[in-house]
This record gives structure tokens, sequence and C-alpha cells, in this order.
């Protein structure tokens, strides 16, 4: 495990934008508007052969009485207790923190409370004065900081300035080679399985996340939206690491107005790429809706592995489950291959089935079957169910091979693929599926023309 530092300060003086400069990424959602960042993010800087964690936190004030319109919007207030609480659980995980301060604000009495705050953890604080763009500006901005008596340093997250010196006073701040060891595992073992989960508002992918790792770790709310950037949490679970990306509801676009959603749903839909495994989350009380298909159809047309967890069981009527049960697999019927659990983070039920199921699909994803047992079940396909004469012709299978895994894709060569029929070709997937025990992971099936059977080089008689 990395030493960690966490990135501190009340809200908008650009923690999230340093956040993406140190990772290299643009993980987190920068926005004027303050309090856009709610529940912490980690990522990974690596530098010199050198590999420690950065934590982005919400913007905080220690005074909920003092919020006014002015520190941040309205909304914030219903999460100032919860930020400030993954602001505390981030602290007990650091090595060291750096507070971010506005230079164009000036000292804020907010800034004094944070600083004492920081200054009681015990633990090696830099201070951060954001937003000087450029050293012409240093001496003026940094002035009346100095009272603080911290270690200090002027820089701009979005204009890269004394960045390099900056992080190189991060990493002077962490413990020594001799007392901790930075090696870089495998990313996989470092963050085992990645778990995306996808959804619409509301769905409960928070609640979800916190009750398979059984923390308060996501905020979680009533409120539509809560969750914004796309956070990664990694946690063993049974002797087994798992990393969980929650994400932001996904809505229409054409009812997303505000900039900040647009940005938190394209982190969504992206993050889902990036996953071993994604989870896409509807909600039981609702049903299955217009929103809920077509983000299924995204996933099915993208193959990227997935299941449907049905959230919130625990609302439905007892009596009415069966209907509901048999409603659901009528609606999800298309996407014959991916698993459906019915689920309640409320009372953990069916909680048990996600991990070991996750793990059975991404298992299915990495499987390779050598070409002399894919042809032999070729032909034994063929066989037993002919493709269908098309004007005449009746398509005729040569040879087949496995392109790749991670989704596995297997090419069919015939003698013209154009003739084959959409029900044969459903056909041979069912077919591939249940020979080599590809019960959930997508596929891909590609079919080529070759008016030639597959050419090997004779050998030589020896003489």
């Amino acid at each position: 495990m990395t030493s960690k530092i966490a990135l501190i300060g009340r809200p908008n003086v650009g923690k999230s934008t340093l956040f993406n400069r140190l990772i290299r990424s643009n993980r987190a959602i920068t926005h004027d508007r303050p309090g856009v960042t709610r529940d912490r993010m980690e990522g990974f800087v690596r530098r010199d052969g050198e590999e420690w964690t950065i934590i982005d936190t919400g913007g905080v004030t220690l005074d909920e009485n003092q919020i006014t319109a002015a520190q941040g919007p309205n909304e914030l207030r219903g999460f100032e207790d919860e930020i400030l609480r993954g602001v505390t659980e981030a602290i007990d995980e650091c090595a060291a923190l750096c507070l971010v301060v506005d230079g164009r604000d000036g000292l804020l009495p907010f800034d004094r409370r944070l600083a004492t705050y920081a200054r009681k953890t015990g633990l090696p604080v830099l201070l951060a004065v954001n937003k000087v763009d450029g050293g012409e500006l240093e001496e003026e901005y940094t002035a009346e900081f100095h009272e603080l008596g911290f270690p200090m340093i002027a820089i701009s997250g979005e204009h890269g300035f004394q960045m390099r010196t900056f992080e190189m006073m991060l990493r002077e701040m962490l413990p020594n080679e001799e007392e901790e060891e930075f090696a870089a595992p495998d990313e996989y073992k470092q963050l085992g399985l990645k778990i995306a989960m996808l959804g619409r508002p509301n769905a409960g992918k928070s609640s979800l996340i916190n009750a398979l790792t059984k923390s308060q770790r996501m905020i979680v709310s009533d409120v539509a939206g809560t969750t914004r950037d796309s956070v990664d949490v990694t946690y063993e679970i049974d002797e087994k690491l798992y990393t969980f990306v929650d994400t932001a509801g996904i809505r229409r676009r054409t009812k997303i107005t505000d900039t900040v959603e647009r940005y938190s749903v394209n982190s969504s839909i992206k993050s889902s790429t990036k996953a071993n495994v994604t989870l896409l989350v509807l909600d039981g009380a609702e049903g299955v809706t217009a929103q809920d298909k077509r983000l299924m159809k995204l996933l099915d047309e993208r193959k990227t592995p997935f299941m449907v967890l049905i959230n919130k069981t625990d609302l439905v009527d007892p009596k009415q489950m069966q209907e509901v049960r048999k409603q659901y697999q009528h609606e999800l019927a298309y996407c014959g291959h991916v698993p459906v659990l019915h689920v309640s983070a409320h009372t953990r039920m069916g909680l048990k089935k996600i991990l070991p199921l996750a793990e059975q699909i991404w298992q299915e994803c990495a499987v390779r079957i050598p070409t002399s047992m894919l042809n032999r079940t070729l032909e034994e396909v063929v066989t037993k169910h002919q493709p269908p004469v098309v004007k005449r012709v009746r398509p005729k299978f040569f040879y087949m091979t496995q392109a790749e895994n991670l989704p596995p894709t297997f090419v069919f060569f015939c003698n013209d693929h154009e003739r084959l029929k959409e029900h044969y070709i459903r056909y041979l997937e069912k077919a591939v599926r249940k020979s080599f025990k590809i019960a959930h992971a997508p596929i891909r099936l590609k079919f080529r023309s070759s008016h030639s059977k597959r050419s090997f080089p004779k050998k030589k008689k020896k003489r």
C-alpha cells in the first residue's frame, strides 16, 4: 500500500484541478461552482520511479452555521456533515496533508479554522496557495498566508505554475524509502477486480457500495444526483481486493441542462468502459424504464461485461414478487446471457451472490480456446444443424479461430458469409457458449468469406 496525501480546503479553491494535474488525468470534475466535489477520490502519482496516493476531498468550512450563498450553493448545506466525515476518514489514512487556499481571495476565517484543524492532526502540512498564475503575483498573493506558519508554495493548478516544485515538496513529506517501500505492484494485484456501478439517478448505486464494503464510504441521500464524480473505492472482501467505481446517475440527454451533470454523465459512461465488470443498477420499485433499456443496449453493443441488479427489492410486495420477477425476465429477454439478480442494499438480500458472479464473468472474458478444439466443435455444430439454403446455395463453413479475448472474439470462415441468416448466427452463438462454458460474458462472432479451404504447407518426403 502506498503512502497517502490528502488535499483539503474550503470549497472552490481548486483541489480537484490540482488532483487532475498531479495524476495527469481529468478524473475529477472541475467547475467554477463551489461544492461540486462531494465524495473523496483517490489517484496515483507516479514520478521518477516512485509512487504515492493523492486524495481529493470535498470542500469543508468547519462551521455549518456560517455557510452562505457566497461560500457555496444552498444544496451544499445538506451534504456538509457527510463531506466533513469523508475528509476526517481520509486524514486518518494519510501520512501528510496539503492545505489548499485561494490566493486571489486572500486569507479567510474558513482557512484559519482548517489550518487549526490540520495542525491538531500532528501530520506534516504543506500550504498550497493556488490560483497564482505567475511569479510576478507570488509575493502579493502569499503575503498574508505566512501567519499560518506552514511551509508554503505558490502554484497554479490550472496553468501549471511551479507544479514540479510542488510535487517534489509533497514527496519530501512522505516517509523515507527505508520506512516504507514504494515498489509499484501490478495494477490488478493492487486494485483487484474493478467493478463499475451504472444506472439512473437514485437507483441505489452508492448504497450498494456501502453495503458490499460494510462502510459509509459513499455519501448517500434521497436527493437524486448526490454522486457527481466517478469515485474509486478499493476494499478487501474475503481476502480479495475489489475496486468499486461509483458513478453519477445517467438521465436522458434531453433532460440534462446543467453542465456539471453533463460532465458527470460522460464520466460515468467512460468509467464503464475501463472497468472489468459493470453492474447496471435498476430501481426495483419503479420497474424497467426506457432509460434502463437504453443503458442495457449501450453496454450490450459495446460488449461490456455486465450484470443487472434489481435494487430496492424489499420495497416490492412479497405477494407480487413472483409476478415482478417474470416481468423483469420478459423485459430483459433480448439480452439473454446477462445475469439478473434481485437485491436490496437496505436488507442485504442477495448481496453475497454479486462478487462471485462478477469474478465468474471476468474469468469467462479471459478464456482462450485452442484452434483444434474450435474446429472440432464447429464440425459437430454444423453437422447437427446445417445453415439454411439461400438463393439455391448453402453456406459452407471451412474453419474458425479465436482472434482475441476480453471479450472472446471468434472468426468463422465460410464461402459466403452474406448468405447466413440472423437466426443461424444466434444458433452458433448459443452453441459456442454451451460448448466452451461461456455463460455470461459477452462474445463477438465475426464472419469472413473465403472461397478456398485453409491450406497448410505439405511436409517434404524424406528420400
